[in-house]
């Protein structure tokens, strides 16, 4: 939690004095307590947030607020029942919070409340989640940053595992050498304990600063006991199983790797995805098979089938890899199709043992624009072509793609999607997922239960069996009087077919759990509704029709009586309607939306004007959002432009008005030599037409002037100019042109993509009206898909906003128009009046177009862009 100043000239008083984190884990189930404590210590109001970072596996299940010693508690709603409650709060002008994904492993849950002079205010938030075994250890991940120096500070853990503890280990991105010894960790036998407390000035930078030490991630690692290779438990009339045997022969793996090399690859993402092929091809044993499969506008195989991993073989590939150049568009259906077909027939050919583990792993960067691009339709090929032998692992790199498609491909083949960020470490990233499925040790898992006894087993079968994991089944028990349950595990493994056997009894489980004072008793029955929840919310996404409908009501129904907050629940606070105080909405994020669809609203106070007359304060708001791909930057209509801040999850816009006939730079990068000017066009008036005129973009040039590659459009035709060649396209052509620095794509009277030097992609729009409109004329919309080759150089009325840009959204509160309300900006050190709206954006409808929501910046942008306008006229469309 931290406080934060709401003008220029503001003191800060919101101390807080007390932040304990308290987890408790039973058989891997984990509930975490978060509780702030803080006193305004100022003589007037103050306004206080409560942030918190989650891990993004974990469901949020209760948030309360106590003020001067009232308590407000927090209670699960369908979402669309909360969603009314939260536009009813909206359009009431009240306070918002938000819970939205944050980072990598982690989402923000984030509260704002005014707190008035010398009043206390207590926040505690819980949620839980089942840990992963990866790498033979479970994590308990929690985010430390607290952000001012604290005077009581304490991260809690106990542990209690039935098999016993075998290791324990804590690390911390903060914990330097003064921090370490202060980290207190213990265990025998069942129990473990960390206690981590620093004081006050053990918590500052140095001896006098006011700033502190704790900042990053808080990670408790440990193992149990692994004597059999299950456990089986017993508790209130639920059972989990959990297996992960040891000493087991490695089996043989055949691997296809599916590489995507299109345009988009350029630069870092292909040199980290060559970087870390190289490892992993290294890191093969000699048993394996592979091949390696690339993608663009055709595909390419290193071999025609798959090979055994020999030394030879290995150092081939390396260099294959090695030479590896990216160019084209993306074929993906061709790459994943021939990667399936490989491994089938290896198989139907005997080329692999019969005794080894088939897989697909891959790596791609953007979505199918060429072959087959129905992402219904590759779906099912792969499907129908894997027939559910082979797990697909998608790994979708970055964020210019569709991440919940690679989610649902990979759902329906067996395997999971992960999103590798492109960061420094992406390579690691890469060479991370790959470790996980590098051994395993058996296939076609199955675990099995008395059909009799038990209902409602979550999934108990699974195609592979990695080292280090752990496979996870619970389920209800239907015989009261059952004394004991007999589990059977059925695999295949290295040398022969395997299987294990485990029992329970119930007395002795039960027995067990009764001296953990810190356990809840309920933890097998909410791990067994945490994970079928999931799986339902799994199973929903890639069914359709009425099998959709049933999955989801049955997870939603299960949400509302476990009380998770679920992406199809909600959390409404809600104090007391003689004080007229709006509700809280919490809502799950889902991964692969690049803007948050929901938010999570909390309102609680007013302010009273001059006179005393009370009005809503609006102290912190979040609008319902569309998705806009993170990295666009978007001119279009008369002309708005429209800014991407990925790491806001929000969007800037501003108008430019000028007079027709104007050329305007969008962007310019002396690096690369690529040019992007927009010349505007004034609506159709008449001599006695007085009224001011609105203006479009009726001509762009892109250009690549080192190249000598220019491109003149305008709403009748395209002029490529490469060299001394000039070539006309119509708007009624449809085309695909591919040259060594330069891919052209039209699609007819809909739009142009351009892609330069294969870092630099473009997409203009075609508007097209009725052609005897009074008023109205054709114009174009400029749209950057991709710009990570352009240069930090680069400026122009968009290039500017290819470096990231920090901004802060203050006091918002009505505005002139009720439902676009003002606030307060702060950005490059300006305090600017902005206006929430909407604009355009025309990439996936070129017809009508989604809304996007943004913060709107008046006056041409001024004080958003660096200059003023007029800066950015320029004498001629390639100037």
């Amino acid at each position: 939690m931290f406080a934060k100043q709401g003008a220029p000239g503001g003191t800060v008083g919101i101390e807080i004095y007390w932040v304990k984190i308290d987890c408790s884990v039973t058989s891997r189930f984990s509930r975490n307590v978060i509780t702030s404590r803080a006193v305004n210590r100022a003589n007037v109001s103050k306004e206080a947030f409560f942030d918190v970072e989650l891990p993004k596996t974990a469901f949020i299940t209760n948030f309360t607020m106590t003020i001067d010693g009232v308590t407000y508690p927090g209670t699960i709603k369908e979402k669309e029942v909360a969603q009314k409650q939260y536009q009813k709060a909206v359009s009431s002008g009240r306070t918002a919070g938000l819970v939205k994904a944050s980072g990598r492993k982690t989402e923000k849950f984030s509260v704002s409340v005014n707190v008035a002079a010398a009043s206390k205010i207590t926040f505690e938030l819980t949620y839980e989640e089942l840990l992963k075994r990866s790498f033979g250890k479970y994590e308990l991940f929690i985010k430390v940053n607290p952000k001012q120096l604290v005077n009581k500070f304490e991260i809690e853990a106990n542990i209690f595992e039935p098999q016993g503890i075998s290791d324990l280990e804590v690390e911390g991105t903060f914990l330097n050498n003064e921090l370490l010894p202060l980290v207190q960790k213990s265990y025998s036998g069942k129990k473990a304990h960390v206690l981590f407390s620093p004081t006050i000035d053990q918590q500052r930078t140095c001896d006098n600063c006011t700033t502190s030490l704790l900042q990053g991630d808080f990670l408790i690692k440990y193992d149990v006991n692994r004597d059999i290779p299950s456990n089986l438990q017993i508790v209130n009339g639920y059972f989990v199983h959990f297996f992960a045997p040891k000493n087991l022969a490695h089996l043989p793996k055949n691997v296809a790797f599916v590489i995507d090399v299109s345009g988009s690859m350029w630069g870092s993402k292909i040199r980290q995805a060559k970087e870390a092929m190289i490892k992993i091809v290294e890191d093969l044993k000699e048993d394996d098979h592979f091949n390696i499969i690339l993608f663009e506008s055709e595909v390419r195989k290193w071999k025609d089938g798959i090979i055994k991993a020999t030394p030879e073989n290995v150092q081939e590939a390396k260099y294959f890899i090695g030479n590896i150049t990216e160019s084209g568009l993306t074929n993906f259906n061709g790459g994943l199709m021939a990667g399936i077909e490989m491994l089938n027939n290896a198989h139907k050919l005997k080329i692999v043992p019969e005794r080894s583990a088939s897989l697909t792993i891959m790596l791609s960067d953007g979505e199918a624009n060429v072959g087959e691009t129905d992402q219904f339709r590759i779906q099912e090929n792969a499907k129908n072509a894997s027939q559910g032998k082979y797990p697909l692992y998608s790994l979708g790199f970055g964020y210019n793609l569709d991440y919940g498609f690679l989610e649902r491909l990979s759902k329906v083949n067996n395997g999971v999607a992960r999103r590798i960020y492109d960061d420094s470490d992406a390579a690691l990233q890469l060479q991370g997922f790959y470790d996980e499925v590098a051994n395993p040790l058996l296939t076609d898992v199955a675990l099995e239960y008395p059909e009799n006894v038990i209902s409602d087993v979550t999934e108990n079968n699974f195609k592979h069996y990695y080292d280090g994991s752990e496979l996870v089944v619970a389920g209800r028990i239907t015989d009261n009087d059952l004394n004991s349950i007999t589990a059977e595990v059925k695999a295949h493994g290295a040398l022969k077919d395997l299987t294990f056997t485990e029992q329970a009894d119930v007395e002795e489980t039960a027995k067990a759990f009764e001296e953990q004072k810190y356990i809840f008793g309920e933890y097998i029955e909410r791990l067994w509704a945490y994970l079928t929840i999931r799986q339902l919310l799994e199973k929903s996404s890639i069914a359709t029709g009425y099998e959709k409908g049933n999955l989801t009501a049955k997870a939603l129904e299960m949400s509302l009586k476990y009380k998770f907050v679920t992406p199809l629940t909600s959390m409404i606070v809600t104090k007391p309607e003689d004080d007229e105080e709006p509700e809280v909405v919490a809502d799950k994020p889902i991964e692969g939306r690049n803007f948050i669809q929901e938010a999570f609203e909390l309102s609680f106070d007013t302010w009273q004007t001059d006179t005393g007359q009370k009005l809503p304060k609006v102290l912190r708001s979040s609008y319902s959002r569309v998705s806009l791909t993170q990295h666009k930057r978007a001119v279009d209509g008369d002309p708005h432009f429209i800014i991407a801040v990925p790491q806001k999850e929000d969007a800037l816009c501003f108008n430019i008005n000028e007079d027709p006939g104007a050329v305007l730079s969008l962007i310019s990068d002396p690096v690369t030599g690529i040019v992007v000017n927009g010349q505007l066009i004034g609506e159709k008036k008449s001599n006695n037409d007085v009224r001011e005129q609105n203006t479009y973009f009726g001509k762009l040039g892109i250009a690549n002037i080192h190249r000598n590659i220019k491109i003149e459009i305008t709403t009748e035709q395209i002029i490529l100019h490469n060299g001394v060649k000039r070539t006309a396209f119509s708007w009624l052509d449809e085309v695909i042109l591919q040259q060594p620095s330069l891919t052209l794509v039209i699609k007819r009277k809909k739009s142009m993509e351009v892609s330069m030097d294969n870092g630099a992609k473009f997409v203009v729009i075609l508007h097209q009206v009725w052609k005897k409109h009074p008023l109205h004329r054709d114009f174009l919309g400029f749209y950057t898909l991709d710009s990570h080759r352009l240069s930090q150089q680069t400026h122009g009325l968009l290039g500017q906003f290819f470096r990231p840009i920090d901004f802060d959204i203050l006091e918002v509160h009505p505005g002139s128009d009720p439902e676009k309300p003002d606030a307060t900006m702060v950005v490059k050190n300006n305090w600017l009046t902005v206006t929430r709206g909407w604009q355009k954006d025309y990439t996936e409808d070129t017809r009508h177009g989604l809304n996007v929501p943004c913060w709107f910046v008046h006056n041409n942008g001024e004080g958003l862009i660096d200059g003023v306008h007029t800066d950015y006229i320029v004498p001629s469309i390639f100037g």
